[in-house]
C-alpha cells in the first residue's frame, strides 16, 4: 500500500470499530469493556477505492512504568512511529476529555500528520464534541460513526492527500507466502517466542496470563523467504471460558488455525502436554493445517534425552494420525534453536502442498494391497480400482472401489504406508473413498 495510517486514542472510543470498517472484515475484537485491544495489529484498509495500511492499537493511558498499561501505551507509539500519519479518535458522545487533551500533546510531539477523528457522531450527536475539539489543535475534526458507516466520504478526504499516485499492488501471493500460526495454552511464551523471532517488542509479554487477545499478524522474511507471523490467543479447556472477551478470543485463535498453513504448537518444558496440548493438536490435524511441536523453556529440562523420547512415545499414542511431527526444543527468551524452528516449519509446508501423480498412486496402490489384501465386507471382497490426488494443503486423495464401505481400520493402513512410500510425515492425509458405477446396471434393468 502507498501510505500507512494508525489509529490512536484513549480506550473505548471506538478505534477496533473503526479497524474492522477500514479492513472490511472483523479482524479486530471488539467489545464494551475498556482495554480490549492490547498489542498493535495491522490490515489493509479500503475507503472507495483509496487503498492502505491500517494500524490498530491499544488505548492510550496514564499508568506507571512496568505495568502493563505503560507496555501498552509503549506499543501504540512504536505503531505511530511505523505510521505515515496518525488517526486520533475521541468519543462524539462523551465529548473531549482531559486525557483526550493529554494524549493530543504526546503524539503532537512525535511529529506526525494527524487526522483527528470524532467518532460515535451519528444523527449529529457530536455537535457539541465537534465544536469542542478545534482547542486540541490537531486541525478540523471529521466526524463519522465507525459503527454505522457514517463519515466515511468525509475520511476519505481527509485521508487522499497521503496516497501516492503509483499504482501499487500488495496483494498476498498464497503460493508463496507461508502462513504460520502460534499457538497453545496460556502464559507457555508465545508472544516471547515471537518478538525474539522478529527480534524486537512487537508484542506484549509479560508474567500475567492471557495478554495477548486478538491474533496478531506480523509480515517477517527468513533467509530471503516471506511469511507471515501469527500470534494468538492462549486456549484453555472450553469449560473454562466464561466470559465473553475470552471466548472472542478463543474464536479468533481457531480462526488463525483455520487459515495458516503451518501451526506451532508451543507447549511448556514444565508440564508438557497436557489434555489441553492433547485437544489443541487433535484440532489441528482436523482443520489439515501442517504441524510443528516446539517445546518452549528447554533450560529447565534435567535429562533432555529422556525428554524428547517421553515426548515421541506421548505424541505416538494421543496423536497416531499424524506421525512424524517434528519436536523442536526451543527458549523462546534465550533465541536457543529458533532457526532450527523456522527450517522445520518451511520443511512441513513443502510436505503439505505435496503433489503425487496418478502413475505413481496406482503403482503404490498396487504394492499395498498385494501387501495386505483389502478385506471382506458382507460376504464380499474389496477391489480397490485406483486412486488419484484431489488436491494438496494438504495431501487429499479419492480411491475408487467397488464398495464404499472401505473399514477405517484399512484406510489407516495405506495411509501409514503412504507415509513411508513418500515421505510424508507431519501433515494430515485425507483419503475419501467413491464407489465406481457399475455400466451395466441400467442394461440389466431392461
Amino acid at each position: 500500500m502507498s501510505f500507512t495510517v494508525a489509529i490512536v486514542g484513549r480506550p473505548n472510543v471506538g478505534k477496533s470499530t473503526l479497524f474492522n470498517r477500514l479492513t472490511g472484515k472483523r479482524h479486530a475484537l471488539v467489545d464494551d469493556m475498556p482495554g480490549v485491544t492490547r498489542d498493535w495489529r495491522m490490515g489493509d484498509g479500503n475507503i472507495a477505492g483509496l487503498e492502505f495500511r491500517v494500524i490498530d492499537t491499544a488505548g492510550l493511558e496514564e499508568a506507571d512504568e512496568d505495568t502493563l498499561q505503560a507496555r501498552m501505551t509503549r506499543q501504540t507509539e512504536l505503531a505511530i512511529a511505523e505510521a505515515d500519519v496518525t488517526m486520533m479518535v475521541i468519543d462524539g458522545r462523551a465529548g473531549v476529555m482531559p486525557v483526550d487533551e493529554h494524549f493530543a500533546k504526546v503524539v503532537r510531539k512525535l511529529k506526525k500528520p494527524m487526522i483527528l477523528v470524532v467518532n460515535k457522531a451519528e444523527g449529529g450527536k457530536a455537535n457539541v464534541a465537534l465544536a469542542d475539539a478545534y482547542r486540541l489543535g490537531l486541525g478540523e475534526p471529521v466526524a463519522i460513526s465507525a459503527e454505522h458507516g457514517e463519515g466515511m466520504q468525509e475520511l476519505y478526504h481527509a485521508l487522499a492527500p497521503f496516497a501516492s499516485e503509483e499504482d501499487v499492488s500488495d496483494k498476498e501471493d498464497i503460493n508463496t507466502t507461508m502462513q504460520i500460526a502460534i499457538v497453545g495454552r496460556p502464559n507457555v511464551g508465545k508472544s516471547t517466542l515471537l518478538n525474539r523471532i522478529l527480534g524486537e517488542e512487537r508484542v506484549l509479554t509479560g508474567p500475567e496470563a492471557g495478554i495477548t487477545r486478538d491474533a496478531i499478524a506480523v509480515e517477517y522474511m527468513f533467509e530471503g523467504k516471506p511469511l507471515k507471523l501469527i500470534d494468538t490467543a492462549g486456549m484453555r479447556k472450553k469449560s473454562n471460558v466464561t466470559t465473553k472477551l475470552e471466548k472472542l478470543s478463543v474464536a479468533d485463535s481457531l480462526r488463525s488455525i483455520q487459515y495458516a498453513h503451518v501451526v506451532v504448537l508451543v507447549i511448556d518444558a514444565q508440564a508438557p502436554l497436557e489434555k489441553q496440548d492433547n485437544t489443541i493438536a487433535a484440532l489441528i490435524e482436523q482443520e489439515g493445517r501442517a504441524m510443528v511441536l516446539a517445546v518452549n523453556k528447554w533450560d529447565t529440562v534435567d535429562d533432555p534425552q529422556a525428554f524428547l523420547k517421553a515426548i515421541y512415545q506421548r505424541l505416538e499414542k494421543v496423536l497416531p494420525q499424524v506421525r512424524g511431527i517434528p519436536v523442536v526444543p526451543i527458549s523462546g527468551k534465550s533465541g536457543y534453536n529458533l532457526s532450527k524452528l523456522m527450517k522445520e516449519c518451511f520443511r512441513v509446508y513443502k510436505l503439505w502442498n505435496t503433489e503425487i501423480t496418478t502413475g505413481q498412486l496406482n503403482r503404490f496402490l498396487e504394492a499395498a494391497t498385494t501387501e495386505h489384501t483389502p478385506p471382506m465386507v458382507s460376504a464380499r471382497r474389496i477391489k480397490l480400482r485406483y486412486m488419484v490426488q484431489k488436491s494438496a494443503r494438504p495431501p487429499s486423495f479419492i480411491l475408487f472401489s467397488n464398495s464404499s464401505d472401505v473399514p477405517e481400520h484399512y484406510l489407516r493402513y495405506l495411509v501409514n504406508v503412504m507415509r513411508e512410500r513418500f515421505d510424508l510425515p507431519a501433515v494430515p492425509i485425507r483419503i475419501k473413498v467413491r464407489k465406481n458405477k457399475n455400466p451395466y446396471a441400467e442394461l440389466s434393468e431392461e
